[in-house]
């Protein structure tokens, strides 16, 4: 059993519209809080948007993911997982951006989860953009390159943007396999579709070893037999999960700056979720809600139902190293 500090607010206790909004409605913690180091897994909000090439909005993402996770009760409705009776879980509150200076607040992310990694947190991440991913994994960095298992419309392992610029939303992952933060022979990337540039992104990709699952072949196949495929490539390696809403089609996920038609509907994306049950998780993120492409809040309702779903097997993974 957990430590009873870490339990969420219940809906019987404090009406959803009431209080001040958490993750989940769990404590917020920082770093000197007395209860701060007995924290498992932190839920982190990264407030930035600085990688955005088109549509920016993806910096009030965590702020209104929050808000609705509200909504959010304590036990899966399928696989009964309980995340806070199997770890200790804490709202770690936001890391703060330099909204003036993207390669600040790149060290500012990074500085933030080296913290986590010393302290031995490990980190479910709401975006944000998807620059946020790369130095999230260099911060929690230990020395070997992870596994991914990326969901998402966009591969983004471009080369760069506007004359060659390295750091955007679309070249995160080729970054972090250049520096030795991903084995690209590891890295699963799932639901690629889209209008293309010039398709040399997923043709470097490929090339260094990245196993990419265009849409047709997620429909033709199924999600069940790329789930089985994306978690036999991972084997027993630390694995980081990238959950980009973009993956989703902009029928459920409107509010996203890049969408993409033709995209899976939520029940399958929670069945592939699901079936990441068993992978040995070290980070969790997910990107890329921006709150003013869906006045309705319904994005931000699916992306905090989506961070509902990852942390709970990323609960049974981190209860699995701790055992």
């Amino acid at each position: 059993m957990t430590d009873p500090r870490f339990q969420p607010v219940s809906g019987f206790d404090l009406p959803r519209f009431a209080g001040v909004p958490t993750f989940m409605r769990l404590p917020a913690l920082a770093p000197g809080d007395e209860a701060y180091d007995a924290v498992e897994i932190g839920l982190v909000g990264v407030p930035w948007d600085g990688g955005t090439t088109n549509r920016p909005g993806a910096r009030h993402g965590p702020r209104q993911l929050r808000d609705l996770s509200t909504m959010i009760r304590a036990v899966h409705p399928t696989s009964r997982i309980k995340p806070y009776e199997l770890c200790n879980c804490a709202d770690l509150g936001d890391v703060s951006p330099n909204p003036a200076d993207l390669d600040d607040t790149l060290k500012r992310i990074e500085t933030f989860y080296a913290g986590l990694r010393e302290t031995g947190i490990t980190p479910l991440t709401a975006g944000g953009d998807h620059l946020t991913s790369l130095p999230v994994l260099r911060g929690i960095n230990r020395g070997e390159p992870l596994a991914m298992i990326h969901f998402d419309a966009h591969t983004d392992l471009f080369e760069g943007y506007f004359g060659g610029y390295k750091y955007t939303h679309g070249t995160p992952f080729r970054r972090a396999i250049e520096e030795g933060l991903l084995d690209p022979k590891r890295i699963i990337q799932i639901g690629i579709r889209g209008t293309m540039y010039d398709g040399e992104d997923i043709a470097w990709g490929r090339d260094n070893g990245v196993t990419i699952i265009e849409i047709d072949e997620l429909m033709r196949r199924g999600h069940a037999d790329v789930m089985a495929q994306a978690v036999e490539l991972v084997g027993s390696s630390s694995t980081y999960v990238s959950f980009d809403i973009d993956f989703l089609d902009p029928a459920f996920a409107p509010g996203t700056g890049t969408p993409e038609i033709g995209g899976p509907d939520t029940w399958t994306a929670q069945q592939m979720v699901r079936a990441l049950d068993g992978v040995d998780m070290v980070g969790v993120d997910l990107v890329e809600v921006s709150p003013p492409f869906d006045p309705s809040g319904n994005t931000a309702w699916v992306g905090v139902s989506m961070m509902f779903e990852l942390l709970c097997v990323l609960a049974r993974a981190v209860a699995a190293r701790r055992a």
